[in-house]
């Protein structure tokens, strides 16, 4: 296996389960993980929040961790990426108003390149316009934006994830076994697969 060159665009509030499993997971077997946010630099960093399913509708939200950037963004050119990967939270409602991120989400999709979204993370691709057709989990609220977008939102179980040719998604932290498993098949990397039921 070659190390692969990963992107992974974060920004303030991000869900930070959604944040820190995947960079060291995907760090931690050898790959480069290059974590940046808009109008920051390496060096800097983001907060992110804590969403947790406690018994209420919808889940709740408590402050996470400081983050630290390792790359600046405005330095960073996507085709020096093997893959993307595109956490949820709060941070996608307002990276998806940043023209640069929707071109850096395009091109992976042009290059056909994997990008794997999880959780909002659906919002900016619905944002960037690559949903047309495929199929695409998130966190159920993001359903309608999904659709909206053109794609065939995946109702599946929370702690299951979805490949449609080059995207892998999922609803949520607790499908990260799922989805981290989906991605690193995409980049090379052998995993031993566990079947993940998909809801009724």
């Amino acid at each position: 296996m070659s190390a692969k060159n990963i992107l992974m665009i974060v920004g303030d509030f991000g869900e930070d389960y959604e944040i820190m499993v995947p960079f060291q997971t995907l760090a931690a077997v050898g790959h480069r993980v290059h974590a940046v946010c808009p109008d920051k630099a390496a060096g800097d960093s983001i907060a992110t929040a804590i969403h947790d399913f406690e018994g209420q509708q919808t889940y709740t939200e408590k402050r996470g961790h400081n983050f630290a950037l390792n790359a600046t963004f405005a330095e960073i050119r996507a085709e020096d990426y093997d893959a993307l990967v595109i956490p949820g939270g709060r941070a996608p409602e307002y990276l998806r108003l940043k023209p640069k991120v929707l071109e850096i989400v395009r091109h992976f999709f042009t290059a056909n390149k994997p990008v794997a979204a999880v959780c909002h993370g659906a919002q900016l691709l619905a944002a960037a316009g690559v949903l047309k057709g495929r199929t695409c989990s998130a966190y159920p609220a993001c359903q309608p934006e999904v659709e909206l977008a053109g794609g065939v939102y995946a109702n599946i179980a929370i702690d299951a994830a979805v490949t449609d040719g080059n995207l892998i998604t999922a609803p949520a932290w607790p499908a990260h076994p799922a989805w981290l498993g989906q991605l690193l098949l995409q980049i090379g990397v052998p995993v031993a697969q566990q079947k993940h039921k998909a809801a009724a």
